[in-house]
């Protein structure tokens, strides 16, 4: 924010933010428009309070720009994704691994068991976004061709990703958190234990419960869809090797870019291998429109048919969209003016964090960035929590707890509207299934009541 502009007050800021939330809340539960026009909406809100203000344009331009910046790299990786899951559908990547989980994972406690395939993936990938767009997607066509809810395979498939992601050393957001609070990154993944292996008990209970499948005609599909894979894809044990070159890529601490270029490489390489009179240019429209299945069943043809850059392209819009309102917030002054003011109260503990998970999840809602979820609030709580005599580790926690976890959650942030364009069930359906990211703020708050894992610093 320009220095020559005065902040503004806390009731002002408070308001501002009371209204803009209360404006996008009304837009996608009460009217049903798309997050798109609830958030245009409340950018042209907070432009209206830039005019008032007396805010010039050019600055709330550049508030725009330093917005969008976070996103770029995410927008990159989900313009790639939409490419690797269209090649890895042609190559027969991702019909191997449905037929694979067929024959191997317990059908009746199918949901149970996706939700700890994809945590123990997570964990050693260090991605939630790699996990969903590959296994995740497999694993979502088996659930749905056993006749699951779509809401609650979501929900497994985003805990136990997550999950993975936040035990992982190779996980970004997680080595991010240790960075702003200056905390050894492995002792910083040992205090989430606190919040985190309670959540995936508790979870891992629910899915149990709630995906127990008895249906007798289970069988008969997946034995219907295991015979039209044979016989339209290559199901192969090679088409395992992207698999392999995953994890090896999280071996040798690759970027998240770099990964998924060479993973549709391999699959280019795979799809000329099994087919040599394959054009590159049909190649290319794959990868540009998604890929077109045409086995003759038509649920098979709806699971398969997807991917493509332009599928990624509604995401790509929300994201700018989300980033821009983020931007706009922080040049006019509005965030920042609550959490510092906040930050100055605080005395108790149990106060303090339950004012760091709210200041995390309100920035999620606010700028719909996971990273600058546990920047902000991590940036403007440090000194509190230095001043209580609290490890770094603490203050970690609550912003993981607060932060990234519950991006997933948000319909206009950057990971919600990752999930609900991969596999095209909408944030709201199946956010009271990430049983994960929802118990987690629960327990980080128990641990602060009972005083469990809260470490303090030694005189």
């Amino acid at each position: 924010m320009n220095k020559k502009q005065s902040q503004p007050s806390l009731i002002e800021a408070s308001s501002m933010l009371a209204l803009i939330i209360i404006s996008i809340a009304i837009g996608v539960i009460g009217i049903k428009v798309t997050p798109n026009i609830a958030i245009l909406f409340a950018i042209g809100l907070t432009f209206i309070y830039a005019v008032v203000k007396k805010i010039p344009f050019t600055q709330m331009h550049e508030g725009i720009i330093e917005g969008l910046k976070p996103g770029i790299i995410p927008i990159f990786i989900f313009i790639l994704v939409g490419a690797l899951i269209a090649t890895w559908i042609q190559a027969g990547i991702i019909p191997t691994l449905m037929v694979i989980g067929f024959k191997v994972i317990n059908i009746k406690f199918f949901v149970a068991s996706i939700f700890v395939v994809c945590a123990i993936i997570g964990s050693a990938v260090g991605s939630a976004f790699t996990v969903m767009s590959t296994v995740g997607v497999a694993l979502f066509g088996i659930g749905v061709t056993l006749g699951l809810d779509t809401s609650l395979l979501v929900g497994a498939i985003v805990s136990g990703s997550v999950f993975g992601d936040k035990m992982s050393p190779l996980s970004e957001s997680t080595n991010l958190t240790a960075a702003v609070v200056e905390a050894d990154l492995f002792k910083h993944i040992k205090n989430l234990m606190w919040s985190t292996i309670p959540a995936f008990i508790i979870a891992i209970i629910l899915f149990t419960l709630l995906g127990i499948n008895n249906k007798t005609t289970a069988l008969n599909a997946v034995t219907k869809v295991i015979n039209t894979l044979e016989q339209h894809f290559s199901i192969s044990v090679f088409a395992l090797i992207p698999i392999g070159l995953m994890f090896i890529c999280a071996w040798r601490k690759l970027p998240a870019i770099m990964t998924i270029l060479l993973n549709i490489g391999v699959a280019i390489i795979m799809i000329i291998i099994q087919n040599p009179s394959t054009k590159l240019r049909s190649i290319g429209t794959v990868i540009e429109n998604g890929y077109i299945a045409h086995t003759g069943d038509k649920q098979i043809d709806q699971l398969l048919s997807r991917g493509g850059i332009e599928s990624m392209m509604p995401t790509v819009a929300l994201i700018i969209l989300t980033l821009s309102l983020g931007g706009l917030l922080m040049e006019t002054g509005l965030i920042q003016t609550v959490m510092d003011s906040v930050a100055k109260k605080l005395t108790k503990i149990p106060v303090l964090i339950l004012t760091t998970l709210l200041a995390s999840i309100g920035v999620n809602i606010f700028i719909g960035e996971q990273f600058l979820s546990v920047i902000l609030p991590g940036n403007a709580f440090k000194k509190v929590y230095q001043a209580a005599r609290l490890d770094p580790v603490v203050l970690g926690r609550a912003l993981e707890d607060g932060g990234t976890v519950i991006n997933y959650l948000v319909p206009w942030g950057i990971a919600g509207s990752f999930v609900a364009g991969t596999f095209g069930v909408p944030t709201l359906m199946y956010l009271p299934f990430v049983f994960f990211s929802l118990l987690s703020p629960l327990f980080s708050m128990v641990s602060a009541l009972t005083g469990w894992g809260i470490k303090k610093i030694e005189s």
